[in-house]
Order: structure tokens, then C-alpha cells, then sequence
């Protein structure tokens, strides 16, 4: 039989659960007016591409007593009617497609040409990052309404004339962006090795460079689109948009001001689609700079 010195302590046995440290599983909080943007965005986007075969009446056709309120036994009244009788859900899908198209494409025209401009400027620096900052610096402080309206003024109002405007106007916030990401991306490790290497220009910005810098233009896209159908609105409300019959959220409500008084819904549902879209994407905008922004982590 064995003896036990009774100077050596004997240690408890550590069980595993009083080992290991309880941690905690971090739920990401998803938030509902991020769910909501991204489900107003879908619908408003499936209702423009779908607009020709929903069973609604052409939005330049009379579909009911001029100016009738907002009513629940007809689609085509469901959001009432305007001036002439034409069904005012009709008008805002189809107006819809106007605000999508313009924002989108000359977002990304601007994204593309102020992107590509701001990363050469950004890499090369010198006399080229000069002419391109100054070139910026001057569109920035010309001002964009009276840019739009000498546009609309000079050339045919129609859509080609509003998405050159408002690219124009996109352009320069886009190669400042770029520019300073490229700056930052420029003195990274990866591209002092790829030019150790023999890369070129060319290469580094479009290899090395062009990657890193597609999230942050990507996530900023959003809010560019958001400002871009307010400024369509703007022009359409003046008259110098998009030339009637053809619907836009912005005539719409020119069209129905002079009887706000008598039939306010003339002008709030053109608004409410525009106050929901223009939140939903600098929501979605705000979303998308926190997932995938770089420049954040």
C-alpha cells in the first residue's frame, strides 16, 4: 500500500466546461428599414420591367372621371386619377422606368469615366493629377441646375439630353472618390511588388488597383442614384424633362400643384413614390458602404 506525502497538495481535476471561456455568439442586428429598402427596390423594379403586361390601362389613356380620389374596387383607381382621367398607378409604374433608368445609367456612366479619370489621376500624380483635379474642381463649381437647364435649353428635352446632363454632374464626385482610394491603395505592399515586378501602368490599375476600388464606387452607386431621380424630378417640374406624354414622377406633380387644395392625392403619391425610393437607396447605399467598404475595416 502506497503512502500519500501530505505536503503535496493534490489539485482538483479542472472540469472542461470550467476550462474553456463561455463566448457568447454575436448576433448581427438586421435592421428593418434596410429589409424594407431592399424589398420597395425590388418591387418598384419588377413593376417597371413588368409594366407592359400588368393588367393595368396605358398610362395615356383616360381611365376614369378626371381628378377621381383614390378607390379600392378598381385597379386603376386604386391611386386615383389626374387631370385628364389617366389611371395615376399606370402613370407612377411608368414613370417609374424613366427615374430607374436615368439614375442607373448615368450613375454608372459617371462611375466609369470619373472612376477610370480619378485612378490615373490618383496613380500617375504630376501634371496629370493636376489637369484632372482641376478639371474636377471646375465642373463642382459650376452649378448643376443651371447646368441642366442650358442643356435642356440648348438640345431637345428627351431622355438622351437628361442622362448627358446628368452624368456631367456625377462625374467629378466619382474621380474624387477614386482618387483617394487609388492614393491609398497605391502605396500598398501588393502593388510595390507588382511593379518590382515589372508591371505596368496599365496593368497595376486595372489588375491591382480597379479590384479594391469596385466596392467602395459600388456602395456609393446607390446614393449617386438617389440624387440623380430628385434632380430628374426637379427638371420634369419645371417643364425642361421629360417631354409629355411620356410620365415622370417629377410632372406629375407639376401637373398636379395648381390643384393640391381640392385634390391633394395629385401630388402625394408622386411624392410618396419619390420620398421611398430616393430613402430606399441611400438606405441600401449606407448598407452596402458597411458590408463591403474596405476603407471601413
Amino acid at each position: 500500500m502506497t503512502s500519500v506525502d501530505p505536503a503535496v497538495k493534490t489539485v482538483p481535476a479542472v472540469t472542461p466546461s470550467a476550462a474553456d471561456p463561455h463566448v457568447p455568439v454575436v448576433r448581427k442586428q438586421r435592421s428593418v428599414l434596410v429589409a424594407f429598402s431592399y424589398v420597395w427596390l425590388g418591387l418598384l423594379i419588377l413593376a417597371a420591367i413588368l409594366a407592359p403586361l400588368l393588367p393595368i390601362a396605358p398610362f395615356d389613356a383616360a381611365a376614369g372621371p378626371p381628378r377621381e380620389s383614390l378607390q379600392l374596387g378598381s385597379i386603376d383607381l386604386l391611386l386615383g386619377t389626374d387631370q385628364l382621367g389617366r389611371s395615376l398607378l399606370s402613370r407612377i409604374i411608368n414613370g417609374a422606368q424613366v427615374s430607374l433608368v436615368v439614375g442607373a445609367v448615368a450613375g454608372l456612366v459617371g462611375a466609369v469615366v470619373g472612376g477610370v479619370l480619378g485612378m490615373v489621376a490618383g496613380y500617375l500624380g504630376g501634371r496629370v493629377d493636376s489637369v484632372i483635379r482641376l478639371l474636377a474642381d471646375a465642373m463642382l463649381a459650376f452649378p448643376p441646375l443651371i447646368l441642366l437647364l442650358a442643356l435642356a435649353a440648348v438640345l431637345t428635352p428627351s431622355v438622351s439630353t437628361i442622362l448627358i446632363g446628368l452624368s456631367l454632374l456625377v462625374i467629378p464626385t466619382f474621380i474624387r472618390l477614386a482618387r483617394a482610394n487609388t492614393l491609398a491603395w497605391a502605396s500598398r505592399e501588393f502593388v510595390t511588388a507588382a511593379r518590382n515586378v515589372g508591371a505596368g501602368s496599365g496593368r497595376i490599375l486595372f489588375r491591382e488597383i480597379l479590384p479594391n476600388l469596385l466596392p467602395t464606387l459600388g456602395a456609393y452607386l446607390p446614393i449617386v442614384m438617389a440624387a440623380l431621380i430628385v434632380a430628374e424630378g426637379s427638371l420634369s417640374f419645371l417643364g425642361m424633362g421629360i417631354p409629355p406624354p411620356t410620365p415622370s414622377w417629377g410632372g406629375m406633380i407639376s401637373d398636379g400643384k395648381d390643384s393640391i387644395g381640392d385634390y391633394p392625392h395629385m401630388v402625394f403619391v408622386p411624392s410618396f413614390f419619390i420620398f421611398c425610393t430616393v430613402f430606399a437607396l441611400n438606405q441600401a447605399g449606407d448598407h452596402l458602404r458597411r458590408r463591403f467598404d474596405r476603407g471601413l475595416s
